[in-house]
């Protein structure tokens, strides 16, 4: 097994000093035995909690989406229904070969001796990667006209689009993770061994950087297009509000619906931002700077770089961060539907500076559709 696969090895390990008491071979494969059961816990319980938490998800998605009073924002009950599936397929997928991979040790060759489960964990964390950021600026863009341009929304924003947007999603994404069959790039096993994704190192190294480099980049601008669509729906609801002191009841009603996407959505894009962000940031600087984290394979107990420590440290820490994301992402969705929507609620309507009738007329109809069972 090499030092990069084992326990005590790599920059996770525990220090040699800290280590001295178990001089003998019994006592390090103890040892061994030990960090490996508290391994296999990690990934287990993000797996069991993302699954649970996107089949809730989609559940509560499925019978909002029936509901009359929710045809006005089918639309984006279906992208929130899309990434919800999105997340609970990537959890089924990667997660019980990183489990594998704990249980074997972290040794990868015993798991995957052909190395081809290698290039499907990469190509899946390609995947189901960009499809959540892709799918959040589509529900993004879809609050933006729905809020910005209502009319031509009615009009022309159908189901029918929104499942043919997410559908080209879709398609784009697989047709990109699948470059690297055609040459463009590859995958390749990455600190510490127990995970797989975009090497920006090898023989293909120019092939490698561009494919990191576009995976990189096409993230950001997700990202970038998501937080630009929320401040502009944002900027437009306090605007209605401050102008439109006295609307009718249709208004009002149509008003709290795009309130309570709208905080799903600013919830899902701060998961989003916060998750994937110093993934994404440190690829670029990994690609523009010509080096890659491959140094961390060869770290061992000689010679401790303590910058090398605290680079491999990060890496894997951004790395557990946009997993978190297939997680936090249903759980997000389903606390901010309820719990701290009347709060939030609250806090806008006192920035807006809306009138106190208008509020606890708002207050009230919020209350009863919080105690309807399908809403």
């Amino acid at each position: 097994m090499s030092p990069w696969q084992q326990c005590q090895g790599g920059p996770n390990r525990t220090e040699p000093s800290a280590m001295g008491h178990l001089g003998n071979g019994t006592g390090r494969a103890a040892a061994a035995d030990s960090c490996s059961a508290v391994s296999v816990a990690f990934p287990l319980t993000m797996m069991i909690t993302g699954i649970v938490g996107n089949a809730l998800a989609m559940l509560l998605v499925s019978r909002s989406y029936r509901a009359k009073e929710s045809r006005r924002k089918r639309s984006f009950l279906l992208c929130i229904g899309s990434l919800a599936l999105t997340d609970l397929l990537g959890q089924l997928l990667t997660s019980p070969i990183v489990i594998s991979v704990y249980l074997a040790n972290r040794s990868w060759d015993a798991v995957d001796p052909s190395g081809h489960l290698c290039s499907f964990f990469g190509f899946s964390m390609t995947v189901f990667g960009l499809c959540p950021l892709f799918i959040a600026s589509a529900m993004a863009v879809e609050r933006t006209l729905a809020i910005r341009a209502p009319h031509w929304y009615a009009s022309h924003m159908k189901t029918r689009v929104t499942k043919a947007v997410l559908l080209g999603i879709w398609v784009t994404v697989l047709a990109f993770a699948l470059l690297p069959i055609a040459g463009l790039g590859r995958y390749a096993l990455q600190w510490p061994g127990t995970w797989c994704f975009i090497s920006t190192a090898g023989g293909q190294l120019a092939g490698s950087h561009f494919f990191a480099c576009a995976f990189a980049v096409l993230g950001l601008l997700s990202l970038v297009v998501t937080v630009a669509c929320n401040l502009a729906t944002i900027e437009a609801l306090v605007s209605r509000c401050r102008t439109k002191g006295a609307a009718p009841r249709s208004s009002k009603q149509w008003g709290r619906i795009t309130m309570e996407t709208l905080i799903q959505l600013l919830g899902i894009m701060c998961v989003l931002s916060a998750c994937w962000s110093p993934l994404l940031i440190m690829m670029l600087k990994m690609i523009f700077s010509h080096t890659s984290f491959d140094h961390c394979k060869r770290f061992s107990s000689e010679g401790q770089s303590p910058e090398l420590h605290k680079e491999c440290n990060f890496f894997l820490t951004a790395v557990r961060l946009a997993s978190l994301n297939q997680i936090l992402d249903p759980w997000v969705y389903l606390l901010l539907r309820k719990i701290l929507l009347q709060k939030f609620c609250q806090a806008a309507n006192a920035v807006s500076k809306c009138s106190n009738n208008e509020w606890k007329e708002r207050s009230i109809t919020l209350s009863e559709e919080i105690r309807r069972p399908a809403a």
